[in-house]
């Protein structure tokens, strides 16, 4: 049989945020010219207290001496207060409907204040112990009732001990006097908060930390706003990736944790484990081992354009998300593109590398202008339709090759074929992306194809230009300049060696594949990516995914949602609503959609069903991946 829940639960740095006294205190003495002093003081007693290192009624009559309040000031004290109740606890308001004769607020706070901010919550007057003010005839708080046992040490325990409490007895709180209740052998389990405040000394005493109330609710299966809680959802951030987008993911309540660099596949394997949420950009490869031993993840975000860097198909195999940023750096690396071309056609990067030897080279050989010159744009994507409107806007006349067929922009012309582009531009510029088929699009052929004195410029992908024949036309000045961002082999980090034939040589830009790498780019990107990510958990929405079948999801309300992925085989989709259907389970809404590798299945059900449905869901034959959103 089982036995009746309780839950102590404090208030101070648990129900809210904030330790009351000290938001009190910035009320009382908000005139004080020593006011931050002050606040200090009383947050420095009251760390004190709960970590046990000062008796609590000597931490109390300190605090209560400094803040020197008055009865006046504490309609603004709930009022300030009531804004600031945690957010878990804000969200689980079905929990505490629920439990509400076994929920306690056990604090050494005061009831003046407590009480009219939990009673909103449904928690009952009767259910709440706390210290209670003591006012002169000024109404100024002169003290407290030191008859009330939580005024007094080791407080906490004796009151839960006058409760008499017959069943399991769970505390959440964050300071010492929580622990105290589980020391004194009065409860079951002792849960140390953390969403507001961390302190180690408590968390090795407690039998449990709980980032959050949903982390609590999980751990004992009760009913809950949030399906999983996020503070289990850990992602790994590799190379550098954009400040804003790391706060993004811990504002979601994700585990963040950071790497400066790219991982090799060995690093990874072993780093993959436990992540839910793998940032990357362009060094780190996540191959189908990777992915093999990836147990727990849901989601990659490619923290830049491309994606050839993953294996799509074996993350859709596995049933894992790809988001990438498709528009986020696009005018970055068209500028950078744009500049360099103008630079190459003046032979700047010579000039500019004799100057800072002390050599004056004023001369106009080997100098043009771009105004006029045929651009030939190998790939007339996102990268490659813009830079033809930019470099037209400047004179430039502007053709384009790509396999599939493309509306021109502006006055740019298609050519019919690869060679009659490298035959008849004065400039070359390779935007493809990196599929496979792409590998060295560009060699010694195509180079052979290329009028004489041609500038050429790759900001796609190293592996599209064999770089190799590249620099021997270069050297023996089939090709008047190049430029190029990326690499065949690229090092993993800025602390990593590079190498590559084109070093040295005469009128080169080599740069580090900074094509995206701007300021506003790299905020888009991290406003992009973690967006799309974050939806897809919370929703199960697979927009702008590059793997996944596409579908965008209405906001779930009042149901639970099945997510479940599949192989794409037949008569998968009849068997889920048969189990459903066996269940009696009324569906209020499905959406499916699939592609050549899975079928994507969602659907939405009232909040009340048998745990066996999922148990029955998950043996579906062919099934990758299922999960429960509420």
């Amino acid at each position: 049989m089982n036995q009746t829940k309780y839950f102590i639960i404090d208030f101070d740095s648990t129900f809210t945020q904030v330790e009351a006294l000290d938001v009190l205190a910035e009320i009382s003495l908000k005139d004080n010219e020593n006011q931050a002093n002050a606040i200090e003081e009383i947050k420095s007693i009251t760390d004190q207290g709960m970590d046990g290192c000062m008796s609590f009624r000597e931490s109390l009559k300190k605090r209560l001496d400094i803040v020197n309040a008055n009865q006046k000031d504490l309609p603004e004290l709930v009022d300030r207060l009531s804004k600031l109740v945690s957010p878990s606890f804000q969200r689980n308001t079905a929990f505490i409907d629920k439990y509400r004769d076994q929920i306690y607020i056990v604090s050494n706070g005061f009831k003046d204040f407590i009480v009219p901010i939990v009673s909103k919550f449904g928690i009952k007057e009767e259910n709440v112990f706390a210290n209670e003010f003591i006012y002169n005839e000024a109404g100024a708080i002169i003290g407290f009732n030191e008859e009330n046992m939580l005024s007094a040490n080791n407080g906490k325990p004796n009151q839960i001990a006058s409760l008499n409490l017959k069943g399991e007895v769970f505390v959440l709180g964050d300071g010492y006097t929580d622990y105290e209740i589980k020391k004194a052998g009065l409860a079951h389990k002792f849960y140390a908060f953390t969403e507001n405040v961390r302190r180690e000394k408590i968390l090795n005493e407690a039998d449990h930390e709980a980032p959050s109330l949903d982390e609590f609710l999980f751990s004992q299966k009760l009913e809950r706003a949030h399906s999983y809680p996020k503070n289990r959802i850990k992602a790994l951030m590799l190379e550098n990736i954009h400040e804003g987008a790391i706060q993004r993911l811990k504002n979601e309540g994700y585990q963040v944790e950071i790497y400066p660099a790219g991982m090799t596949e060995d690093e990874l394997v072993k780093a993959i484990k436990d992540v839910s949420v793998l940032g990357i950009r362009s060094k780190t490869q996540v191959t189908k081992k990777v992915l093999d031993n990836a147990k727990r993840l849901l989601s990659v975000g490619a923290f830049c354009i491309g994606t050839n860097q993953i294996d799509l198909n074996a993350a859709l195999k596995k049933g894992v998300a790809v988001f990438n940023a498709p528009f986020s750096n696009t005018r970055s690396v068209v500028e950078l593109a744009l500049a360099e071309i103008i630079m190459l056609m003046r032979n700047l990067p010579d000039k500019m590398s004799e100057m800072h030897k002390g050599k004056w080279n004023k001369s106009a050989n080997g100098s043009f202008e771009v105004r006029g010159k045929t651009l030939g744009i190998i790939g007339y994507g996102k990268i490659g339709s813009q830079l033809s409107i930019l470099a037209e806007s400047i004179g430039i006349n502007v053709q384009y090759y790509d396999l599939e067929e493309k509306l021109a922009l502006g006055n740019a012309t298609a050519c019919p074929s690869l060679e009659h582009l490298l035959k008849s531009s004065d400039i070359v510029s390779v935007h493809v992306d990196g599929r496979e088929e792409n590998k060295l699009i560009i060699g010694s052929n195509e180079f052979e194809l290329m009028k004489h004195g041609v500038v050429f410029v790759n900001l796609s992908r190293g592996h599209v230009v064999d770089v190799d024949a590249l620099a021997r036309y270069i050297e023996n000045g089939k090709i008047h300049g190049a430029s190029v961002d990326v690499f065949p082999e690229e090092p993993l980090s800025n602390d990593h060696p590079f190498q590559s034939p084109l070093m040295g040589l005469k009128n080169t830009i080599l740069t580090p594949h900074v094509g995206g790498s701007t300021l506003e780019a790299q905020e888009n990107i991290a406003d992009f990516v973690p967006s799309k990510i974050i939806e897809y958990i919370n929703t199960g929405s697979t927009t702008n995914s590059v793997n996944f079948p596409n579908i965008t999801l209405p906001t779930l309300s009042q149901a639970h949602r099945f997510i479940h992925i599949h192989k794409n085989e037949p008569g998968i989709l009849a068997e889920i609503n048969n189990i459903l259907a066996k269940h009696g389970i009324n569906i209020g809404g499905q959406y499916l959609k699939t592609n050549d590798i899975i079928g994507y299945v969602i659907t939405d059900i009232d909040k009340n069903y048998q745990e066996e449905v999922i148990k029955d869901l998950k043996l579906v034959q062919g099934t990758l991946r299922f999960r429960v959103l509420y």
